[in-house]
């Protein structure tokens, strides 16, 4: 007789992290942001992304405190992007995944050209 398949679950916190993390482009937002403020016309024209993802991307990450959206009242408006503390405490495991990649994944030269 089969016993019955119990559902596999993880940690609330961790699943809502894992979910959060893994929606496309999150991960390659933060990466970018790594690097230091950016407006949003900098991040569009480094990723490969539609505007309309990256902003639906970029309200996500603020709405959990990863990112910072500043506004400043200028003519015209300036609005800028940076990562909270929250968000600086991913660039350790961000790194650890960049490092695991370029000594375990093989890019293709097709692969390669998609992501120029």
């Amino acid at each position: 007789m089969n016993s019955p398949v119990i559902p596999f679950s993880l940690c609330p916190r961790v699943e809502k992290g894992m979910q959060l993390l893994s929606k496309r482009w999150s991960i390659l937002i933060i990466y970018q942001l790594m690097s230091g403020t950016q407006r949003f016309h900098s991040l569009e024209t480094a990723l490969p992304v539609s505007g309309r993802l990256l902003s639906e991307r970029l309200k996500e990450l603020e709405q959990e405190g990863i990112v910072l959206r500043e506004v400043f009242p200028e003519t015209p408006v300036r609005i800028q992007y940076s990562l909270t503390d929250k968000g600086h405490a991913l660039a350790p495991l961000i790194k650890e995944i960049e490092l695991w990649s370029e000594n375990w994944i093989q890019v293709e030269a097709d692969d390669a050209t998609e992501l120029e």
